[in-house]
């Protein structure tokens, strides 16, 4: 009998232990992806904040950039593709990344390493396709772009991240938060950076796929590791602030509504060393200077019951503001939590607003971001 709810989906390498981990497979991105274990989605997030959880994010894109001739024309080939700085970003470390669109929205946000000699990129698993065609057409000059296909992608985090890896790669207990270091381990070379997208120390870890169940295993049987699937991982980033590509940005919301100007360094805005140059500069920054008509902001639901996804956000007066982008429970503050976008007049912390229920109007407070502090390594 064939399970039409997973025909045409890819696998991960490490789809076999997941199952034997008895993690529940889900469609997400192309891909069957445990979504949760028998512990549950509660117990893993609260697990993840106080010792270590192991994701696997082998869906996502990763890519080499190797320059053609001159390091320098490939730095600055990329360069161009975002407002990011990329020609400062020191060998050995890793920033946060925004391709954009001609009319200054967001087509996926990435992590980019600099090991030196080349550029290491992680995009998000829905738009890979889409970013590696982007960055064939306009590198072509200056890049070799390499999908990797053979190398799985593993995240460790948590409070207890840095003790389980140190065990069998030492040198990662002397990273600090965005570094990138390359280890040969009993797994074949691996490329960890101290990063991740659940507001805890941890680590990214590029691994062979040959290597991949041996590490994973390894990984699991230190004490005080947990596999974690999809939704804590949600949980998790929603409380950390952190957006969701396709939900809280996408091809029509600019990085400034999105509140990710700290991702925009000073060498690209006005008045910069190279101000300007990339996709939709014009309205960048513009709003960078005048200030966007909407803005993501944090949302303390006055409920005990989530705002989801797609509710509508009002005034108290009745009008009509935007919308909730992600919402949920967070397990860590124990309350219904929420991001979306509303109009910046009101989207001051503080600011009482009213969300749409099942056809009823409750309360609901723009709050501060992040909803849970992060415990980065400095």
């Amino acid at each position: 009998m064939t399970d039409h709810t997973t025909e045409g989906l890819k696998r991960l390498a490490l789809h076999d232990l997941h199952v034997a981990l008895g993690g529940k497979m889900v469609p997400f991105a192309g891909y069957e992806m445990p979504v949760q274990y028998p512990a549950g989605v509660m117990t893993e997030h609260l697990h993840t904040r106080a010792q270590a959880g192991l994701f696997d994010v082998s869906h996502m894109g990763q890519v080499i950039l190797r320059p053609k001739g001159d390091m320098a024309a490939l730095v600055a080939g990329f360069e161009a593709l975002m407002p990011v700085d990329v020609a400062g970003l020191p060998e050995g470390r890793q920033r946060y990344g925004l391709f954009t669109n001609e009319q200054g929205g967001i087509l996926d946000d990435l992590m980019f390493a600099n090991p030196g000699d080349h550029l290491f990129v992680v995009v998000n698993a829905a738009c890979k396709a889409a970013d590696v065609a982007h960055m064939q057409a306009h590198l072509a000059e200056v890049a070799e772009v390499e999908h990797l296909t053979d190398r799985a992608l593993l995240a460790l985090q948590g409070p207890g991240a840095e003790a389980a890896l140190s065990a069998w790669v030492p040198g990662v207990a002397e990273m600090r938060f965005m570094d990138v270091r390359v280890f040969d381990t009993l797994f074949g070379p691996m490329w960890v950076s101290r990063s991740g997208y659940t507001g805890e120390d941890g680590f990214e870890i590029s691994v062979p796929e040959g290597g991949a169940e041996g590490l994973a295993r390894t990984l699991l049987a230190t004490p005080g590791v947990m596999p974690i699937g999809l939704g804590a991982r949600d949980s998790l980033r929603l409380e950390a602030g952190l957006c969701l590509y396709g939900h809280d940005i996408d091809t029509g919301t600019s990085p400034v509504e999105a509140g990710l100007t700290w991702a925009i360094q000073k060498a690209r805005r006005t008045g910069g060393a190279r101000a300007g140059g990339f996709p939709g500069a014009e309205r960048i920054l513009r709003e960078l200077a005048e200030g966007p008509e909407r803005l993501r902001v944090g949302l303390a639901p006055q409920t005990r019951a989530p705002m989801r996804e797609g509710t509508a956000l009002f005034s108290p007066d009745g009008t009509p503001l935007g919308e909730v982008t992600s919402g949920g429970f967070g397990p860590s503050v124990q309350a219904p939590i929420a991001m979306g976008y509303v109009a910046a007049s009101h989207a001051a912390p503080g600011t009482a607003l009213e969300g749409e229920v099942r056809g009823k109007r409750m309360a609901v407070t723009v709050t501060p971001l992040p909803f849970q502090l992060t415990t980065y390594k400095r």
